[in-house]
């Protein structure tokens, strides 16, 4: 007697996303005047973009028991897909034309569809302080 043998059925099953892995990324901030308030503000500032605190460490001068410099470190986990990507947003062709617009033009002129003030290197001197 000869066995048939059996076929598999296919799986319902969605296929497997990418696998995704995280890096640890670092921060690393550069203080030069050195006291609670900076190093306060400084800490407070980069936790309330989503960066953890990771420590800090002081740069010592011969002649003074004060610190001359600060080296403030923050870490953040991203997560990386086997394609590489880091997961980093860029901006749409929209989105950039109005940041852009925004940028050279100013804020009254941030929608597509509005009349320039000035051309863009007229702007640029404005934006630099040049009075020609």
């Amino acid at each position: 007697m000869v066995k048939k043998a059996k076929k598999k059925k296919k799986s319902k099953r969605r296929p497997r996303a990418a696998p995704v892995a995280s890096v640890l990324h670092y921060k690393v901030v550069e203080l030069s005047n050195v006291d609670e308030g900076t190093i306060e503000r400084t800490v407070n500032e980069w936790v309330r973009v989503g960066w953890a605190f990771d420590g800090v460490q002081f740069a010592m001068r011969e002649s003074s028991k004060r610190p001359a410099m600060a080296f403030v470190y923050f870490t953040r986990t991203a997560l990386v897909s086997a394609s590489g990507d880091e997961g980093v947003r860029h901006r749409s062709e929209t989105e950039a034309d109005r940041h852009l617009r925004r940028l050279v033009i100013g804020a009254d002129a941030a929608e597509p569809g509005v009349a320039a003030p000035v051309d863009a290197w007229t702007r640029l001197a404005q934006l630099a302080g040049d009075d020609e």
